[in-house]
């Protein structure tokens, strides 16, 4: 099941790059106009207008696919029963130190003025 979550996690962050990169690549719609009459240049690589219809075909399709992603994992993320009580109340205690391996700051000052050279 985690294994599943892990594949459409990473298919929604690629289709999220993905139409990232098809949205910014995409001209606006007034520019269309300026190559109607002849300031701009129309000619591109899928035609006049050929390229509009497939990029906003594809961010359509794109965009459809991240949305199925965001409610598979909102559905399966809503599955699992919530905590109950506080996260401090679960929290597992550390092992204590013994008192014996900490130098006391008496004597680790000590220690060190010792290894001191004067001059």
């Amino acid at each position: 099941m985690d294994s599943l979550l892990n594949i459409v996690l990473a298919v929604q962050m690629l289709v999220a790059v993905v139409m990232i990169g098809l949205i910014l690549i995409q001209q606006g719609k007034g520019a269309d106009m300026g190559a109607a009459f002849g300031s701009g240049s129309s000619g591109s690589l899928f035609g006049a207008s050929g390229g509009a219809n497939f990029m906003s075909r594809t961010t359509g399709i794109l965009a459809a696919v991240f949305f199925v992603c965001t409610l598979i994992l909102a559905y399966f993320g809503n599955l699992k029963p919530a905590p109950t009580g506080s996260v401090l109340e679960s929290a597992v205690p550390t092992s204590t130190v013994p008192t014996s391996a900490v130098p006391t700051p008496a004597a680790s000052t000590a220690a060190g003025s010792a290894q001191i050279p004067t001059k």
